[in-house]
């Protein structure tokens, strides 16, 4: 309630736009440049694919667990639906409410678990702060929107950590077995 209620025309409209799915395209077409331009390898092919495999289990996991334990959204909780502060969807006109359930937080997963992986790929401090600056953003829009509760963005935070850095892990151990399995008679371009 709290986070909900500080509010005003200018803010909605930008925690609209922060939490609007196609808003980050162009950030993710920048990583994958990104990627490419560093590796410059085959491993960019391993680390693009575990890069959609970690948004791809984080937001199952969480239409998963969500269907499990189904608790309501606050903006689907009758006691707070009405004290909540809602946003409009400049596209349909209707306020922005999310599905019926809300435990754990998909957008929070997902943004944290690709900042852990991708933080893990970089190597670097500024990408780092980057990154996780990002999925803090991210996560705050949902709950400033009201469609979730803070424990729904912390344990959406750790999974979607856990699950980065576990892709990370297998990303390396899945490169290095190709690598000497399958790659090792072919010669690949390793100048940067």
């Amino acid at each position: 309630m709290f986070i909900n209620s500080i509010n005003s025309p200018l803010w909605d409209t930008i925690m609209f736009w922060i939490t609007y799915k196609w808003t980050w395209a162009p950030l993710y077409i920048l990583f994958v440049i990104v990627l490419i331009y560093r590796e410059r390898s085959y491993r960019v092919i391993f680390t693009i694919i575990f890069a959609a495999l970690v948004v791809t289990f984080c937001d199952q996991l969480a239409v998963f667990v969500r269907g499990v334990v189904e608790r309501p959204r606050p903006t689907h909780e009758p006691e707070l639906a009405n004290l909540l502060h809602l946003v409009t969807n400049p596209f349909s006109g209707n306020p922005v409410r999310g599905g019926q359930f809300g435990f754990f937080s998909a957008h929070a997963a997902n943004s944290f678990g690709a900042a852990a992986y991708l933080t893990k790929q970089f190597k670097n401090y500024k990408w780092t702060v980057f990154l996780f600056s990002w999925a803090a953003i991210v996560s705050y829009s949902r709950m400033y929107l009201g469609v979730h509760y803070p424990l729904d963005i912390i344990c959406g935070a750790l999974t979607g950590v856990l699950i980065g850095i576990t892709c990370s892990v297998l990303k390396d151990r899945t490169a290095d077995y190709f690598m000497q399995k399958y790659f090792n008679q072919i010669k690949w371009k390793q100048s940067r």
